[in-house]
């Protein structure tokens, strides 16, 4: 018996997409394409493949799943939402898959939606900032395969996900200040997450590289909220020595500097420069204009849905960890000190 015979003999299902691509003298992504009805096969390569498709009785593996990419937040509240969807819905349209956005109840929750989600057996999951090991041990029982999108938690090597480049977003946010000549540079980081400790590491190293001290009593802490960046800032900004620039973690913590700055009587950028991070759309709009580090939550969300989708569909990929990179969208918040 040959082995093509031996394939064929152990019946429908049994040969690996890898196998196919070998009979047809191709790469995987190639037989994935025609398994999926995609472009960029030539006619005489695709009937090939299709000729051995049926000779082997081959059927695609989770061939159960529904053809949805299920996205998962914590919780809707966040302003960025919008943004992550946007490029989800982009991603899934093109690869003519449908979207559904659920929330998860937090880790310390009876909840059981990683069980609802498992039992609807969508394509992938795409979970914004965290999924638990429990969790992901789901997922992974269940074939589902899963992409973390911008984690806010230390990740195992082989876990999936898709960040910025958060470093270099707060080593440019602090440049410019500097660039512009401040000196006394506060910043409003958030909670003891990855993400803001390499915007912090950021703000730290360029403060270094311009021989300018770091002082202690600049660097604090806040809730990723309007709230907290305005309780911070009124801290801040109520010594006689006050800062004459604040970058924040976050948009929604500039927002609350405004607050506050407006509160003490005190002009942006006229007596107080700030920077925050996000690019959140609403930022364009507020008086002054915010200058703000973007980063491209919409082609993050992109660009995690189609690592999910090539997972879903077996095609081998270049990396499980992707980082895009920040950009500095200067506006009218900013200016050279006084004096």
């Amino acid at each position: 018996m040959t082995e093509e015979q031996g394939a064929h003999d152990e019946g429908p299902g049994s040969v690996t997409i890898a196998y196919i691509a070998e009979s047809a003298g191709v790469s995987v992504p190639t037989v994935s394409k025609v398994l999926n009805g995609r472009s960029g096969v030539s006619a005489a390569t695709r009937a090939k493949i299709e000729k051995l498709i049926d000779q082997y009785g081959y059927r695609k593996p989770g061939n159960n799943r529904n053809s949805v990419v299920e996205l998962v937040f914590r919780e809707l509240e966040n302003m960025w939402g919008i943004e992550i969807i946007r490029g989800v819905e982009r991603a899934a349209r093109k690869n003519r898959v449908g979207v559904m956005v659920s929330a998860f109840a937090l880790h310390d929750s009876t909840a059981t939606t990683i069980d609802d989600t498992v039992g609807r057996r969508p394509s992938c999951v795409l979970s914004v900032a965290q999924l638990s090991a429990s969790e992901r041990e789901k997922l992974k029982a269940k074939g589902i395969p899963f992409v973390v999108f911008d984690p806010i938690d230390d990740l195992p090597d082989d876990v999936p996900f898709v960040g910025a480049t958060n470093w270099r977003g707060g080593q440019a946010a602090t440049r410019h200040l500097l660039d512009l000549g401040h000196r006394r540079i506060a910043m409003i980081s958030g909670p003891d997450h990855p993400f803001c400790r390499a915007r912090v590491a950021g703000y730290l190293s360029a403060l270094a590289e311009a021989d300018v001290p770091a002082e202690p009593d600049l660097l604090v802490r806040a809730p990723l909220t309007r709230e907290g960046g305005c309780a911070a800032a009124r801290d801040l900004l109520s010594g006689a020595d006050r800062p004459t620039a604040i970058f924040t973690a976050n948009d929604l913590q500039a927002l609350g500097v405004y607050q506050a700055a407006r509160e003490l009587g005190l002009s942006i950028p006229g007596d107080l420069s700030v920077v925050g991070y996000d690019d959140l759309p609403v930022v364009a709009w507020v008086d002054p204009p915010l200058t703000t580090v973007h980063q491209p939550l919409s082609e993050m969300a992109d660009a995690a849905t189609e690592l999910a989708l090539a997972m879903g569909r077996g095609e081998p990929v270049p990396q499980v960890g992707l980082e895009i990179a920040t950009t500095l969208t200067v506006r009218e918040s900013t200016a050279p000190p006084k004096g």
